[in-house]
């Protein structure tokens, strides 16, 4: 991999992030490297401003911080086909990030591996990762996730349900009453939509998760469609009952009784990098969920 041009992205609000991210710059504008440091967080969007200055994308974005800080990397570099390489520092569960930490001085001096020497040698994975996008009848943007797309109901002062309808490759599939309704990937069926009852896929299928949220009928279940299956929902029910679309834990749009939301497939990709040798997805839910696994055994069997 080139390593000519590089940005580091910190979690907005952690000093850890900010040390590490200084101190990755300082070991790249060693090497020749251009560096850019910027803040990342629900207030604060780097993105369009790092473009602006810089004149053009990077090589490589190295991401430090937890999985929101990753999602919102992930929506404005995967168009960009930008690397991003993820570790976590300060996140909570950090499905999409690295656990490793970034080796010190005294293990560099030591003789360990350097990452970005690695890097340079082209010694790691690339994992693409679907996503998915979104459009209403409200806007004419075009919205980007790479966990999920959620609607739920946006007036705190009313009752906080909501009636949307489903429609499926032009055909309707089912009217949702309840606390709203969930389209994730596969790589966000671990997030708001395993919460919510849905089930678990692993990453590397590329499928979409329609679940529902607290829904008051009890046929009303999850439902995995092909990933080129194209979705449409609207809400129902009296004019000024707003419902508001989110994608990964930012707020999109607001939406009113009629407005139709459109949901397929991205024609972007989040391109991870991976420096595991041998990743096992499993140990990862094992490690991240505190699954306790067999109650009569601390060891498992040698089956």
């Amino acid at each position: 991999m080139r390593l000519k041009t590089v940005w580091l992205i910190h979690r907005a609000a952690s000093r850890a992030a900010l040390g590490q991210a200084r101190r990755c710059a300082e070991e790249l504008r060693a090497t020749g490297t251009r560096v850019a440091v910027a803040m990342s967080g629900q207030h604060a969007n780097p993105f369009p401003g790092l473009l602006a200055v810089e004149g053009g994308p990077p090589d490589l974005a190295v991401v430090l911080g937890g999985d929101g800080t990753v999602l919102g990397a992930a929506r404005h570099l995967a168009p960009l086909g930008v690397p991003i390489l993820c570790f976590n520092v300060g996140g909570h569960f950090g499905f999409l990030t690295h656990e490793r930490k970034l080796l010190s001085r005294a293990e560099q001096a030591a003789g360990a591996d350097n990452l970005w020497q690695r890097l340079r040698d082209d010694r790691f994975a690339l994992q693409r990762r679907m996503m998915l996008q979104a459009r209403s009848d409200r806007d004419d943007a075009v919205h980007t996730a790479l966990n999920d797309f959620y609607l739920r109901p946006g007036l705190d002062e009313l009752s906080p349900t909501c009636v949307l309808e489903l429609e499926i490759d032009g055909e309707v599939v089912d009217q949702y009453r309840g606390d709203g309704l969930i389209i994730s990937t596969a790589t966000g069926s671990t997030g708001y939509s395993m919460a919510a009852g849905g089930p678990i896929l692993h990453p590397g299928l590329e499928a979409i998760v329609v679940n529902p949220i607290c829904p008051m009928s009890l046929s009303s279940r999850p439902v995995v469609v092909p990933p080129r299956s194209q979705l449409a929902v609207w809400p129902l029910g009296e004019l000024g009952r707003r419902v508001r679309l989110w994608k990964d834990g930012a707020l999109a749009v607001d939406l009113e009784p009629g407005d139709r939301c459109h949901v397929g497939r991205s024609p972007h990709e989040a391109l991870m990098v991976v420096l595991e040798q041998s990743p096992s997805y499993y140990r990862t839910l094992s490690r991240k969920l505190h699954w306790a696994g067999s109650l009569t055994a601390a060891e498992p069997s040698p089956n």
